[in-house]
């Protein structure tokens, strides 16, 4: 049996909806400066069973989970933040509120300092992923390839160049590569270089960042941005940095139409190409 209640668990006068035996928990999330705080997991935990219940905050920082009834110790974590955590009662058909909650910048994640970073390509992968025949994913990297980032006195005035060598790409199947290698896609002998450069940064919350920069492949230059999470430094072989990023690329803009479709007009590679950076960079002379 459903009972329907009207809490302000969202937008006020929003209909909840409780299973018997069950209640709401609510939060909402914001960084140091008060502004809302987007995916962050709150995640609570049975104090006498194994029952565990998730949600994730929303772009207005809200995060609401419904839950069996007990007592729960609720965590919240995001990456570039210390973990906060709660101990809350749920009762059936009842709201239980968090309210706003602050969460602290994890000091020990610092910033780089200004200067040159050397991308380090031993350790650093690029790789793509891409749809075939709306069935599996087709898995891909680049072998060669070299880059910088160079800090500025603050990040937001950074800038990272990288370069790949086109004919390098490898999806472990020769006779797709030599396909790939093609005009019908990258056509690496008049394109032998894939370039991106950017000198846009824009901190999203905690250890989160955009990187708005441009893309030139295959004799095509795009906006593109970089969806990146900033890993931190350690020292091994030198000072290091690290972090990953991905963005989704439509072939389309960089005249890659070669297409192929099968029955009823199911394409062989699908139209978007998602890109993935792995990234270690060492601290330059």
């Amino acid at each position: 049996m459903f009972s329907r209640l009207r809490r302000r668990a969202g937008r006020q006068g929003e209909p909840v909806t409780f299973a018997a035996g069950a209640g709401l928990v609510s939060a909402r999330l914001r960084d140091e400066a008060g502004n809302p705080l987007a995916g962050v997991e709150m995640v609570l935990r049975h104090r006498r069973s194994p029952r565990v219940f998730r949600a994730v905050s929303d772009d207005y920082g809200l995060a609401v989970v419904t839950a069996a009834t007990g007592t729960y110790q609720v965590t919240l974590t995001t990456g570039g933040y210390r973990e906060a955590s709660h101990t809350v009662d749920v009762a059936s058909g009842e709201h239980t509120a968090l309210g706003d909650v602050e969460l602290v910048p994890d000091a020990s994640i610092r910033p780089p300092g200004p200067g040159r970073w050397v991308i380090d390509p031993d350790h650093t992968s690029i790789r793509f992923v891409a749809r075939h025949i709306g069935l599996s994913r087709v898995h891909g990297r680049f072998t060669r390839f070299h880059g910088s980032i160079r800090v500025g006195e603050r990040i937001e005035d950074s800038s990272i160049e990288v370069v790949i060598d086109s004919a390098s790409i490898d999806t472990a199947a020769e006779k797709r590569d030599e396909h790939l290698r093609s005009p019908d896609f990258l056509d690496v002998e008049r394109f032998p270089k894939i370039h991106f450069y950017s000198d846009r940064a824009q901190r999203v919350a905690g250890d989160r960042w955009q990187i708005d920069g441009t893309l030139n492949l295959r004799g095509a230059s795009r906006g593109v941005r970089l969806d990146a999470t900033y890993l931190g430094l350690r020292s091994w072989n030198g000072d290091r940095l690290g972090a990953v990023a991905k963005a989704e690329l439509h072939r389309e803009d960089f005249t890659i139409n070669w297409q192929q479709t099968l029955a009823k007009g199911l394409v062989v590679v699908g139209s978007t190409v998602e890109l993935r950076f792995d990234v270690q960079a060492v601290r330059g002379v």
